[in-house]
């Protein structure tokens, strides 16, 4: 008897502790996606955390690779920064636009060019202009830094240039970050990175006498400018935590953390 008592109550102990273990596991939220949303979204998820306790993940594994892992079931919410295509809505994939980011053009902070228009931008990637003399710059070959195959950032800053599948890019780098270092340390590089990730370590140029900022990216005057889109799979309803996450930073609640990340909310 003591035994089948014994036994009953580690039952009910296991069952407590797996109870637990689920009740846990409940309040974490995962993000894949875009490494330019990682300022906002970090931001977001610090807050959020703060205020309820959940914590939140964030992989910046890129926006093809972060709508990719919500298809396949791997994260939560997906972070891309440009639209979704047709395929992958036509996947059961809905895209909610959090907020918008300028596409900042940057070069060394030695380089004496400080503005171009989108007409030269784009001569410039397609190969069309090589040296900087020809766009008032030193005698010097342009050195054309840009993202991988993949990154929403490219994408975004290709299809408003005009340049997909054309630029002739010298290294194609897997982070914003890489981009904004490698064109750091290259006074004669040229390259494109998000406006809230720019540093000064680097030179964020005018494009067409527009200088890249909030008030320019929410009027509309800075011309390469981008959706940051969270990403949900329509036959897959989101978890307890990961819809209250979402529902929040889709909020009016969540614009002041949004603004302060150097993007314009959406809502």
């Amino acid at each position: 008897m003591k035994k089948i008592i014994s036994f009953a109550l580690a039952a009910v102990l296991s069952l407590g502790i797996l109870a637990g273990c689920s009740k846990e596991e409940a309040k974490q939220v995962s993000t894949d996606g875009s490494t330019s949303m990682s300022k906002v979204i970090l931001a977001l998820a610090e807050a959020y955390e703060e205020k309820t306790g959940t914590k939140v993940s964030y992989n910046g594994s890129g926006s093809s690779a972060g709508i990719s892992a919500v298809l396949e079931g791997r994260a939560d919410i997906g972070l891309s920064s440009r639209d979704l295509k047709d395929e992958e809505k036509e996947q059961g994939l809905t895209g909610t636009v959090l907020a918008y980011d300028g596409i900042a053009v940057i070069v060394h902070p030695e380089n004496p060019v400080a503005d171009l228009d989108l007409e030269t931008i784009a001569k410039i990637y397609k190969g069309e202009i090589t040296n900087w003399k020809d766009v008032g710059g030193n005698d010097a070959e342009i050195v054309l830094i840009g993202r991988e195959a993949g990154s929403g950032t490219r994408d975004g800053f290709e299809t408003i240039t005009g340049t997909e599948g054309v630029c002739a890019y010298r290294q194609e780098l897997t982070s914003t970050g890489d981009v904004i270092t490698a064109v750091a340390q290259n006074p004669n590089a040229i390259g494109y990175a998000s406006v809230a990730s720019v540093k000064d370590t680097v030179k964020a140029l005018t494009v067409g006498g527009v200088a890249p900022t909030e008030d320019t990216v929410k009027d509309g005057s800075y011309v390469i400018q981008r959706p940051f889109v969270l990403v949900t799979k329509d036959d897959q309803p989101l978890s307890e935590a990961a819809q209250a996450f979402f529902d929040y930073i889709t909020s009016g609640d969540a614009n002041e953390i949004i603004t302060d990340a150097g993007v314009v909310p959406a809502n």
